[in-house]
């Protein structure tokens, strides 16, 4: 039997991986993360998280599992680690992906962090992925049985040392069957929609925060020979690859629509043009954090450029400034300061964060 916190969000996949825990006889606590000081009454719809409304969602799902329930306060880590490094990266841009800098520094670290301080033994989680242990100690991170619901890329930032302390009870699950049982258990939040977008943008209008935060500065949308097509108000406000809402009112020569090829920060100008221009046929990566023992020597294996993307093969060579990804057919509208999560077959091996693409 291990001590075991449980991470509770106020959703079903947190609750049943709880439950499932609480069956095979550990001694578990709950414990929900107030990421916000100044968290909203109620989510809107799927969109959010964080909430009051989850919170006590969270706390009426450890009083009908009869485990312990706290609230710990890490919106100050949340702050510093996630939220100034999401507006530093978009206002040189960059396209971050704060859900991995939140997995990498807060729920895996911080959270882990506390808990093997406070004399746990490891965390639980109800995200969908797989852990399998070698004759050799090590932990694999894999893919989840239900692909759909598949969380690996955004677990790609987990060390080896994270992933020893580590629980998903849900990785040989498929959602149905989670929210089937949710229901035989009595779980009120059987039914409650899953949270989806940017948790501390509740109305899914990026643009708008980044405005708020960052205010306006206006600038110029070129082609790539420099002429104006029209006019920003912060590049930060486009990323690599977008088709929709340039605001063009010149149609391009050939006819074909034009994408955001390029971001320049020093100039504050967004560089647009065709589809072929986007092809990426190698990256760089910086600060490269490995699930597994990484390889010494260049080695195969496929790479996941974007949440939900399809994984293309390549060739990855360790380097003494990050790692270098040699694609085997080009990809499409990859930014820099998004993850490039490597895996052979279902393992992920680890990540590094794009810095360049050629």
């Amino acid at each position: 039997m291990a001590r075991l916190i449980a991470a509770l969000s106020g959703g079903v996949d947190s609750a049943v991986a709880a439950a499932r825990t609480v069956d095979a006889g550990h001694e578990v606590t709950a414990i929900h993360l107030a990421l916000t000081r100044n968290p909203a009454t109620f989510r809107t719809g799927s969109r959010g998280c964080c909430s009051l409304e989850d919170a006590n969602d969270a706390g009426r799902v450890a009083a009908h599992l009869g485990i312990p329930f706290y609230i710990w306060d890490l919106s100050k880590e949340f702050e510093e680690e996630v939220l100034q490094d999401f507006l530093a990266e978009y206002s040189c841009g960059r396209t971050p992906n704060p859900c991995l800098r939140c997995n990498e520094k807060i729920k895996f670290a911080a959270v882990c962090d506390r808990a093997l301080a406070l004399g746990f033994d490891g965390v639980v989680t109800g995200h969908y992925a797989q852990l399998k242990t070698r004759d050799d100690g090590v932990v694999e991170l894999h893919r989840s049985l239900d692909q759909a619901k598949d969380q690996s890329y955004v677990l790609g930032v987990l060390t080896q040392t994270q992933l020893q302390h580590c629980l998903f009870p849900l990785g040989g699950s498929l959602k149905e069957e989670v929210r089937r049982e949710a229901h035989e258990r009595g779980i009120r939040v059987a039914d409650k929609p899953d949270s989806y977008d940017i948790c501390f943008i509740p109305e899914g209008d990026t643009a708008e925060y980044l405005h708020e935060k960052l205010g306006y500065a206006h600038g110029e949308i070129q082609d790539e020979d420099g002429t104006v097509l029209g006019h920003h108000q912060g590049i930060f406000t486009y990323t690599i690859g977008q088709r929709k809402g340039l605001g063009l009112g010149v149609p391009a020569a050939d006819g074909n629509p034009r994408y955001v090829l390029r971001l320049d920060p020093v100039e504050n100008r967004v560089i647009v043009g065709p589809r072929e221009h986007l092809q990426v046929h190698s990256l760089h990566g910086i600060n490269p954090l490995w699930c597994d023992n990484p390889p010494n020597h260049p080695f195969q294996a496929t790479v996941q450029l974007r949440a939900h993307a399809t994984e293309v093969p390549a060739l990855i060579t360790i380097q003494s400034d990050g790692i270098s990804i040699t694609l085997e057919f080009p990809s499409y509208g990859i930014a820099p300061g998004q993850a490039a999560v490597i895996y052979k077959g279902t393992q992920v091996i680890g990540s590094a964060t794009i810095d360049s693409t050629q």
